[in-house]
């Protein structure tokens, strides 16, 4: 992992071999649940029904496979216990091969922690000949001046957003038009090196051969938000479990990805102790009963906790609707006041739509969406992903918006810098710069 450019690049091989041969798995690692899903890719001829197309390009590939298993083994959306999360991924990946009735040895990954941090570069060069070459463009991207950001973190995804090519900005592809002058703003996501080991480590133990990794936020993104949204600019928050997502898209682009560790399983664990119930049972009460918005009707509303404790007036406890608000709208307004202040920070305000799209399994709680057009601003709107072919209903919901985002990433991949041949003296500038700086301070 040293050397991550190199290993990126080995991963797009792979995941383009996996694709020839047709079968490739999607692998969604969260804190509450893991889903795999299995990808046939046959072309888009196979699937015509009555002369029309898919929308969206979705048409290249079709879900064979589905399964879902609780997570174990993981917090805050990064591995925590080895073993554990070994035998839930095992579980999920074996269950889905049996649907889709093939054997699968590549996956795609995304992971949701391991603290993101997102950076805007720019760089610019001379083009020697009248015509951008797709050498130009893998030179502009080499001079784009990479920060120092830490020998504890691995770069994740490197975008290019943006080309101008003399006067002429705001160009999607450069290539094959004439100028002298080639400039580019690219997009850097970094992750924590230990948080990407251990998932890498995890699915190595695994017998499965990584074809490529994404951010939760990010593919997130891809699925939820529809394409106007995706053009005129507008923030993604995918509530998980243990971490909250956050995304920001303007012209079909990401440029700005973080991560709140703060999910779902936090309010649960709010009702467990208030309540003083198991988490199980807590969960339950989340789920059917739960909400962030009171109304004159939950002081009457009552709900019977249940439990197996053997003490019989305990296991017949009753509380109001009402108290359970009580427990559980401080925590969402935590999670909600935080993605603000990242928000902020962004500079999200400045963007000519602040469309907010809320998705993830903590979005479903109920009236979320007029909690988070208070604290958020009015444009907010709770996101489902995308229809991908074959999906089963049940992973259709919010919750699985990380995962057909990934298989979205899987089909159509954005262009990264490691698509492009970097002269070999510059990708890994950054040692090199230390190595000189070193040299400077001694002698």
């Amino acid at each position: 992992m040293t050397d991550l450019y190199q290993s990126q690049r080995a991963m797009r091989n792979m995941r383009r071999a996996a694709m020839q041969r047709g079968v490739i798995a999607i692998l969604d690692v969260g804190t509450s649940k893991i889903a795999c899903l299995v990808l046939r890719f046959d072309g888009p001829e196979r699937f015509r029904e009555d002369g029309l197309g898919s929308m969206a390009g979705q048409s290249s590939f079709r879900v064979i496979g589905a399964a879902t298993t609780r997570s174990r083994g993981v917090r805050f959306g990064e591995i925590d216990a080895m073993q554990e999360t070994e035998r839930a991924i095992r579980t999920a990946v074996q269950a889905a091969q049996k649907m889709a009735n093939v054997r699968v040895d590549h996956v795609i990954a995304c992971l949701s922690g391991a603290r993101p941090k997102s950076y805007g570069l720019a760089g610019d060069i001379e083009i020697a000949a009248e015509q951008v070459t797709e050498q130009d463009v893998a030179r502009v991207l080499a001079a784009c001046d990479v920060p120092d950001y830490g020998s504890e973190r691995e770069v994740l995804h490197a975008q290019p957003v943006n080309f101008a090519l003399d006067h002429r900005s705001g160009l999607a592809d450069p290539r094959g038009q004439n100028g002298h002058r080639l400039a580019c703003d690219m997009h850097l996501l970094t992750v924590e090196t230990t948080a990407l080991q251990n998932l890498l480590y995890c699915i190595k133990r695994c017998d499965l051969e990584l074809a490529g990794l994404a951010s939760s936020a990010y593919v997130a993104g891809i699925a939820s938000l529809v394409e106007d949204e995706q053009e005129l600019g507008a923030a993604c928050i995918d509530m998980g479990g243990g971490a909250t997502g956050l995304s920001i898209f303007i012209k079909k682009h990401m440029i700005y990805a973080d991560s709140v560790r703060m999910g779902g399983d936090h309010v649960t664990s709010d009702i467990a102790k208030g309540l003083q119930v198991p988490m199980a049972t807590a969960e339950r009460i989340k789920t059917f009963y739960g909400g962030v918005m009171a109304t004159g009707m939950d002081d009457r509303e009552m709900i019977e906790i249940g439990g197996d404790s053997g003490d019989w007036e305990r296991d017949r406890r009753k509380v109001s609707r009402a108290e359970l608000i009580g427990i559980m709208r401080p925590r969402v307004e935590e999670i909600l006041e935080e993605v603000r202040a990242r928000l902020d920070a962004a500079g999200f305000d400045s963007l000519p739509s602040q469309q907010i799209v809320l998705t993830g399994g903590a979005s479903q709680i109920p009236g979320l969406d007029g909690l988070a057009a208070r604290i958020l601003g009015q444009n907010v709107r709770l996101g489902r992903p995308l229809r991908v072919q074959g999906l089963p209903q049940a992973a259709t919901g919010a919750a699985f918006a990380s995962s057909v985002g990934l298989c979205l990433f899987a089909a159509h991949p954005q262009d990264e810098w490691w698509d492009f041949e970097i002269p070999a003296e510059r990708y890994p500038a950054r040692s090199l710069k230390r190595a000189v700086k070193w040299f400077r301070d001694n002698w």
